[in-house]
C-alpha cells in the first residue's frame, strides 16, 4: 500500500472500512458486520494516536481483516522510520496512518481496491459486496412474499417456517446492527404476518404462531419507534404486540411486551410508570422461568431509583438476581438477540439504577466498571452496541459524581465516536444525562468539562432519526 493510495483521508479510509465489512459478513456468515462503520472522530482518533481503549470487538475484526495483523500491533505506537536515503518516501509500502504506520499491507490486500480509490463495475464485484447484498437481500424478501402467495389463501408449512427464520434473523441483529439496515425488513414481515392473519385460512396452532411472531415483529417496531424518539408511536406498537400476545396465548411474550413499555415509559421520563409496567409485566409472567423475569426485575429497579426510592431499588436487584439463579431459557429466549436478557445487561441495569439513585457513588462507579468490562468480554450473541454505550455513560456520571472530570472524559469518549446510524434515542438521552451531570460540576475542571459539554452537544444534535425522515 502506498502513500498515493490517500489512505489518510476520511472518506477513503470509510470506504475501505466499510468495504471490508461487507466482506467480512459474508465470508463469516455474520450479517451483524455488514452495517460496521466509523465515524470522522474515531478515525481521528485512531490517525493521530489518541486510542486510550480498544476499539468495539467488530471493529477489531474489521481493522484486521483489512491490514492483515492482530488490533494491539496495528495500534501500537509506529516506530520511527529508519533512514535510508536509497529509498524514497513515494515508495514506501508503509501504510500511511500513525500507529496504523507500522503495519505492511500484504501483498494480495493491495489488490482489495484500485489505486485512487474508483471503483469498475468488475472491482466492485471482486472487492466490494454491497450491492449484491442489496440484491440478495431484495430476493430473498421477494421469494417470501412469493411463497405466502404461491400457498394460497391459506398458511403453508412452508411460509410460516420462512418467517420464523426471518424473525429469528432480525432478533438477533437488532442489538447489533444500526436501525436503519433493518427497519424496512421489520415493517415488510409484519405487514406478511398481518396480512396472513387477516386474509389467509389459518389453522388454530398456525394462528399462535402467527400471533407470537406477529407479536415480536411488533415489539421490534415498538422499540424502532423509541430508538427514533417517538414514545407514542412506540406504546402504539407495543399496545398491537400486545393483543398479538393475547391472541397467542403466550405468558411470557405478555411479560417481555410489559417488559418493553416500561423501557419506553423509562426513557421517555416517567418512571412511575415504568415502575407500574413492570409490575404489570411480574404479574403477567406467573411460572415463567426466562430471561423475561430477570428483565422486569432490571426494570423495575432502574425506575425506583429515578424515583428516589432506595429500598424499592434494592429489593429489585436482589429479584433480579434470584431470578437469574432459577433461570430456564423459554422459547423467547431461543429467538436469541433482542428477546433474551443476557448478564452484562443486567449489571448494566443494576450500574445503572444505583448511579441514578446516588448514595454511594463508589459502588455506582465499580459496577458500571463490571458492566463495561462485561461488555468488552461479551460473547458475540450477549453484546449489544446500545447497552454498552449505556455502561460507559453510566460509568462517565459515576465518575462525575466523585469529581473525576477527567475519568468521565474517557469513560464517554468511545459513546462520542459512534457513527450517526448508531446515536439512537436512549444513546443521546444518556449521553445528554452526562451533559446535565457536567453542568451541575462545572466549578471543578471547567476546561474539561466545557470541551466535554460542546462535544455532547455535537453529538446530541445529529441523532439517527435524521436518516430516516
Amino acid at each position: 500500500m502506498t502513500l498515493r493510495r490517500h489512505w489518510q483521508v476520511y472518506k477513503t479510509f470509510l470506504l475501505r472500512f466499510e468495504e471490508a465489512a461487507h466482506r467480512l459478513a459474508l465470508d463469516e456468515n455474520d450479517p451483524s458486520l455488514g452495517g460496521l462503520s466509523v465515524s470522522k472522530r474515531q478515525f481521528e482518533r485512531w490517525y493521530g494516536g489518541a486510542v486510550k481503549t480498544r476499539p468495539y470487538p467488530d471493529q477489531c475484526r474489521v481493522l484486521e481483516a483489512m491490514f492483515g495483523v492482530g488490533v494491539d500491533l496495528l495500534l501500537a505506537p509506529a516506530p520511527a522510520p529508519a533512514a535510508s536515503p536509497a529509498t524514497p518516501v513515494e515508495s514506501s509500502l508503509v501504510i500511511p496512518l500513525p500507529r496504523l504506520s507500522s503495519v505492511l499491507l500484504p501483498s494480495e490486500q493491495a489488490q482489495v481496491l484500485p489505486a485512487g480509490g474508483s471503483f469498475s463495475s468488475e472491482t466492485r464485484f471482486e472487492a466490494g459486496t454491497t450491492e449484491l447484498e442489496r440484491q440478495v437481500a431484495m430476493a430473498a424478501r421477494r421469494a417470501l412474499r412469493f411463497t405466502a402467495m404461491a400457498e394460497g389463501s391459506s398458511v403453508g408449512p412452508e411460509t410460516l417456517g420462512q418467517i420464523q427464520d426471518e424473525v429469528r434473523r432480525l432478533t438477533v441483529a437488532y442489538p447489533k446492527l444500526a436501525l436503519p439496515t433493518l427497519l424496512g425488513d421489520l415493517v415488510e414481515v409484519q405487514d406478511l404476518t398481518f396480512r396472513l392473519l387477516e386474509h389467509g385460512r389459518v389453522k388454530p396452532l398456525q394462528a399462535r404462531e402467527l400471533y407470537l411472531l406477529a407479536g415480536i415483529t411488533s415489539g421490534m417496531l415498538a422499540k424502532a419507534s423509541h430508538d427514533l424518539g417517538n414514545p407514542s408511536a412506540a406504546m402504539m406498537q407495543a399496545r398491537t404486540a400486545f393483543v398479538c400476545a393475547d391472541n397467542a396465548d403466550h405468558h411470557a411474550m405478555r411479560a417481555w411486551v410489559r417488559s418493553l413499555q416500561s423501557l419506553i415509559s423509562y426513557w421517555a421520563g416517567r418512571p412511575s410508570e415504568a415502575a407500574d409496567y413492570a409490575t404489570l409485566g411480574q404479574s403477567a409472567a406467573g411460572s415463567v422461568r426466562g430471561t423475561t423475569g430477570v428483565w422486569l426485575a432490571c426494570l423495575s429497579a432502574r425506575a425506583h431509583a429515578l424515583l428516589g426510592d432506595g429500598e424499592a431499588t434494592r429489593v429489585a436487584i436482589r429479584q433480579a438476581e434470584e431470578a437469574r439463579t432459577i433461570l430456564e431459557p423459554d422459547d423467547l429466549d431461543a429467538f436469541g438477540g433482542i428477546m433474551t436478557f443476557p448478564v452484562p445487561r443486567q449489571l448494566y441495569y443494576v450500574a445503572e439504577a444505583t448511579v441514578h439513585l446516588g448514595e454511594d457513588p463508589a459502588l455506582g462507579e465499580s459496577q458500571s466498571e463490571a458492566a463495561v468490562a462485561a461488555y468488552r468480554s461479551a460473547t458475540e450473541d450477549e453484546w449489544a452496541f446500545g447497552d454498552e454505550a449505556g455502561a460507559q455513560t453510566d460509568l462517565a456520571l459515576a465518575r462525575i459524581a466523585r469529581g473525576e472530570i477527567e475519568g468521565a472524559v474517557e469513560a464517554v469518549q468511545p459513546v462520542l465516536d459512534l457513527p450517526i446510524e448508531q446515536r439512537n434515542f436512549g444513546i443521546t438521552s444518556s449521553a445528554q444525562r452526562v451533559h446535565t451531570a457536567l453542568q451541575a460540576e462545572g466549578r471543578r475542571n471547567r476546561g474539561a468539562a466545557a470541551s466535554l459539554r460542546e462535544e455532547i452537544e455535537a453529538f446530541t444534535a445529529t441523532p439517527t432519526s435524521v436518516l430516516v425522515r
